[in-house]
């Protein structure tokens, strides 16, 4: 593969002093790879300078790839940035092979709630937000563009699942997971499940230690949100409370 870069590379560079800029692609079985490798050296690049920082130069040459064909596909940094983060969202928000089958409705919703905050809690995911934030007063249009990827793709797939899981379970009977519903109690299981530990670690909150309070608040928000769904979910246990399982309201108005 860097062969390739390389080879791609120095082309291109003859074909500039030559006067002659070739902008198309290369051949369809190569298209996924130079994408794939322009997009993970844009996500290092990001996460080490920032946005201001990075520069399309310096992406190039992480990638082994000309800048011709950054520009081929990126019409310019901001799209490159969207770009890496909507294949992080994609990435971690693919629920395709969750399985609902087998087990409590509260079990299943556990192992939900836990592979979706192992996603999360990554120094690439945690970093790429902050680098959004960042840059959330000077290009707001890319901010709004972060926050819709980041909220409305987790939204579909949990909702999706959720419709799964209310048509093999006894959890269908609770209005929330009425077909016209779903959609926003997936919103709302979300903000419980996420939100407390999204915003602990863009304050800094070490990531390991994060890490090692999946399970019980994966449990303890599980508990509450079943609690909170009416008819069709199971009584609450433990001693959680909302306030446990819940965001402070300020802190939920800030992660929109």
């Amino acid at each position: 593969m860097a062969d390739e870069g390389a080879m791609e590379a120095a082309s291109e560079q003859a074909e500039i002093g030559r006067g002659t800029v070739r902008y198309g692609r290369p051949p369809r079985e190569l298209a996924g790879q130079v994408e794939e490798r322009i997009l993970d050296a844009a996500g290092r690049i990001f996460l080490e300078r920032g946005f201001q920082g990075a520069s399309v130069d310096e992406i190039a040459e992480a990638a082994s790839a000309g800048k011709p064909t950054i520009y081929a596909r990126f019409p310019n940094k901001q799209a490159l940035f969207s770009a890496v983060i909507e294949r992080l969202v994609r990435r971690n928000t693919s629920l395709d092979a969750f399985a609902c089958a087998g087990g409590s409705v509260e079990a299943r919703l556990d192992a939900l709630a836990a592979l979706i905050l192992t996603r999360v809690l990554t120094l690439e995911t945690i970093g790429l937000i902050r680098v959004a934030v960042a840059e959330a007063r000077r290009f707001p249009d890319l901010a709004t563009s972060v926050n819709c990827m980041g909220r409305e793709r987790p939204k579909e797939e949990v909702a999706r699942i959720f419709g799964e899981l209310a048509a093999s379970s006894e959890i269908g009977a609770s209005p929330a997971f009425s077909p016209e519903k779903l959609r926003d109690t997936a919103r709302r299981f979300l903000d419980l499940v996420v939100l407390p530990m999204l915003m602990r670690a863009l304050f800094g909150e070490d990531l390991a230690a994060l890490r090692a309070e999946i399970e019980p608040h994966a449990a303890r928000s599980v508990t509450f949100f079943l609690a909170a769904c009416g008819p069709g979910g199971p009584p609450p246990h433990g001693s959680a409370k909302p306030s446990e399982a819940e965001p402070p309201a300020d802190l939920r108005a800030v992660a929109g």
